[in-house]
């Protein structure tokens, strides 16, 4: 073989030993990047575990403090990841959730802070998200952002049944959920035996109708 020709088959060899070397140096970074991944996971299910250390005693808290305002049901998920508080009142259902999450490359714990209120009577603070690095965990931190959470809710809660004062007129009430709330904010309506019923949501209007029979034209 050719000088020439050898020189080149060497060089075009080099290029396949390179490219071999690039695929294994890939592969053992990925492989360290899986391994560190799954470290950063571990570290976060061990806050997890935790996290209702913060939480529920705070919310202990404001069920005792709500005493007989309204029937209270607290749940907690079995992994830890979130905590629901049904709210059964006379002027909505009120649904009020903690939740524990982290971003896709496991490198902060993520709380959310969700409220459902049924009917919509007024703007309210909806959704909230605060986030800590996972190596930097501040449990006062996230201990104020929960109590800051509550107390938005609460403002919520009795700017809610404050409307019930001056609305009160206007009042109808859901015949399943058994809510009162001012008939302008009724989702839903139908009339059976010529009377007209008001409801939260559609929901509840095709429960009523599956006992009932279809509305009246």
């Amino acid at each position: 073989m050719p000088d020439d020709v050898a020189a080149l088959v060497n060089r075009i060899d080099a290029e396949f030993s390179a490219l071999g070397d690039k695929i294994k140096r890939a592969q053992g970074e990925k492989q360290q990047e899986h391994r560190d991944r799954q470290q950063r996971l571990a570290t976060f299910e061990k806050e997890l575990e935790t996290l209702p250390e913060v939480w529920k005693p705070r919310l202990e808290a404001l069920v005792k403090r709500f005493g007989d305002r309204a029937k209270v049901a607290p749940r907690t998920d079995s992994s830890s990841r979130a905590v629901t508080m049904d709210f059964q009142s006379e002027m909505a259902r009120i649904k009020l959730r903690f939740s524990a999450a982290t971003d896709q490359e496991v490198r902060n714990l993520i709380v959310n802070y969700d409220l459902e209120v049924l009917p919509t009577l007024m703007q309210f603070e909806s959704h909230s998200q605060a986030q800590w690095p996972l190596d930097a965990i501040d449990r006062k931190a996230i201990g104020d952002w929960v109590d800051d959470r509550i107390v938005s809710f609460v403002k919520t809660y009795l700017s809610l049944h404050e409307n019930e004062y001056y609305l009160r007129e206007h009042m109808v009430q859901d015949p399943v959920a058994g809510v009162r709330f001012p008939k302008f904010a009724a989702a839903a309506k139908g009339e059976w035996g010529g009377k007209t019923y008001y409801f939260i949501g559609e929901e509840t209007r095709r429960e009523y109708e599956a006992s009932h029979g279809a509305p009246s034209k």
